[in-house]
């Protein structure tokens, strides 16, 4: 099987968010990691393609045409593919990779979480600052609860204790989560539940792959 074969599975009752609504069945279809040879569903693969030039190019919204190369979204296993070759294998063909391939991935992740809370800000599905978001994991109005990566104080403590039966990551950096609503900095976000929410979930959950943790 390549790497890029898609393997359907029996349709099942898919989970529910904390809201109560039904979450997106991402699993109906697999991919095999070229790393591993596991089949996964997609939340936790990137996909690349190679570029007409032979440029291995990131892929991360799925949409590019071309031999879809599935890797688990994590530094380990990336760092695996390259020193491997495990690309060209699975390409068939020579791949130039990029000396920035893991920079420009934790980069494009990076921004793609701040756009999904840009939006989810729009939609006043995000609430931003301690008092806030206390109020929101007390009323039960959250599904995620964001904490800046650098923020260890006690705030921090007591709002993950809070947060029972919430997503809590820490991934993004202070100066990032401020950037989606317009501050200078911001260390703590809750995000209603929705599609929104679940897609934030699904994106910080691989750039936490590639800044080695900080969703749980």
């Amino acid at each position: 099987m390549t790497a890029a074969t898609t393997m359907t599975k029996r349709p099942t009752g898919g989970p529910t968010t904390r809201g109560g609504t039904a979450a997106p069945d991402d699993g109906s279809s697999l991919r095999r990691c070229i790393v591993s040879r596991e089949p996964q569903t997609k939340d936790g693969l990137i996909r690349f393609v190679v570029a007409p030039d032979g440029v291995l190019t990131p892929d991360l919204a799925e949409v590019l045409p071309g031999r879809g190369l599935w890797v688990t979204a994590s530094r380990e296993a990336i760092e695996t593919a390259c020193a491997k070759k495990l690309f060209g294998r699975a390409a068939r063909r020579a791949v130039k990779v990029p000396d920035d391939l893991l920079e420009r991935l934790e980069h494009m992740l990076a921004e793609r979480c701040i756009a999904l809370l840009g939006l989810l800000n729009r939609a006043g599905e995000l609430s931003a600052g301690m008092m806030r978001v206390r109020e929101w994991l007390r009323a039960d109005k959250a599904a995620i609860l964001m904490t800046a990566a650098e923020s260890d104080g006690r705030d921090a403590a007591e709002l993950r204790r809070l947060a029972r039966g919430v997503q809590t990551v820490d991934v993004l950096k202070g100066v990032e989560l401020g950037r989606a609503v317009g501050r200078d900095l911001i260390v703590h976000m809750a995000a209603a539940p929705g599609r929104l929410a679940q897609s934030l979930i699904r994106e910080t959950g691989r750039l936490a792959g590639l800044r080695d943790g900080g969703v749980r």
